[in-house]
């Protein structure tokens, strides 16, 4: 299994491409749309991009804010011609993702000081979470790091089954407990595990029901809990997983999940089947949570870090090939 790693690679930027192909098309076919005959910013074209961005998913309190910038720009520079408005908008939407903590990551790395690194995942079923999982710790070993999983999701022996086969296929070990036993417990045993095997990261699957909030809460505090016993400042991070073809529903559910646990990063998955990859946009400026991982196709080398620069770089590239 090889992988490129270090700078963004001419592989992974068409992957990019490629996956945002759909946002980026429907974008810029209505974006054309609704300039023509125009040769201004005026309200009418504000009001046609306002209604593009909200059909991408951006959502409605971030697209406002872009209009808001973009109206600002309007009024400053006193004339600004529709053949502009490509670069203004790629422009702010950067500017926003540079605001909403979104570090461009040189690619699969963790803090050198923290070992094990433990990474809680969570999300509910369907998102892709496991597969996520799968393809973290193929990137992570890939990149010489050693890698022990926890099949904490043990409500499902679906999920259970399928991180084992994820850790046959990269070749790190899996701890589990089969299906119906205590999640915690298997956090337990899994950060026990990496742990004495001096391992350099722990990724521990949790359950994906959107159950009562008091349960999922509970839940999840306690598998903290008990990782806190045998390394008292993890989890470091807790990533939350998200589909972005359900557009607005990822939203619903990165509110539920950052009121249960304490969410630091965010993997949006599915990008390449949808035009709403403005869910990206929208969420990250919403929640405040750095996007730390986008995927972008079925390949393990699709789960890619998320570099914004290149992610609005993709967006743009209809723009781009029509100039």
């Amino acid at each position: 299994m090889a992988f490129l790693g270090g700078l963004f690679s001419r592989e992974k930027k068409e992957s990019l491409d490629k996956g945002l192909q759909k946002t980026s098309d429907t974008i810029f076919s209505k974006l054309g749309k609704a300039l023509v005959g125009k040769s201004t910013v005026d309200e009418d074209v504000l009001d046609n991009l306002e209604e593009i961005l909200v059909s991408a998913d951006v959502g409605i309190n971030t697209t406002l804010k872009i209009i808001d910038r973009i109206q600002q720009r309007v009024a400053r520079d006193k004339y600004l011609g529709t053949a502009e408005l490509d670069r203004i908008l790629k422009e702010e939407i950067a500017s926003l993702l540079a605001e909403n903590q979104s570090t461009d990551l040189a690619d699969f790395s963790i803090p050198a000081n923290k070992k094990p690194y433990v990474i809680m995942v969570v999300g509910v079923n369907g998102v892709g979470k496991t597969t996520t999982i799968g393809k973290l710790a193929a990137q992570f070993k890939d990149k010489g790091y050693s890698v022990v999983l926890g099949a904490a999701d043990t409500f499902r022996a679906a999920a259970v089954d399928q991180l084992k086969l994820w850790g046959e296929r990269v070749g790190v070990p899996v701890i589990s407990r089969g299906m119906n036993t205590d999640p915690s417990a298997v956090a337990f045993d899994a950060v026990t595990e990496g742990a004495e095997q001096q391992a350099d990261i722990i990724i521990i699957d949790t359950a994906g029901r959107l159950h009562t909030k008091v349960n999922l809460m509970n839940e999840l505090s306690k598998i903290r809990r008990v990782i806190q016993k045998v390394i008292p400042d993890a989890p470091h991070e807790v990533l939350l997983v998200l589909d972005g073809s359900t557009g607005q529903n990822a939203v619903i559910q990165a509110t539920e999940f950052t009121k249960a646990t304490e969410v630091n990063a965010l993997a949006i998955t599915k990008l390449d089947g949808t035009a709403r990859g403005g869910v990206v946009i929208g969420i990250s400026d919403e929640f405040r949570i750095p996007v730390k991982y986008i995927g972008v196709g079925e390949k393990i080398g699709d789960l890619q870090v998320f570099n914004k620069s290149e992610f609005v770089d993709s967006l743009f590239s209809k723009a781009k090939s029509t100039e």
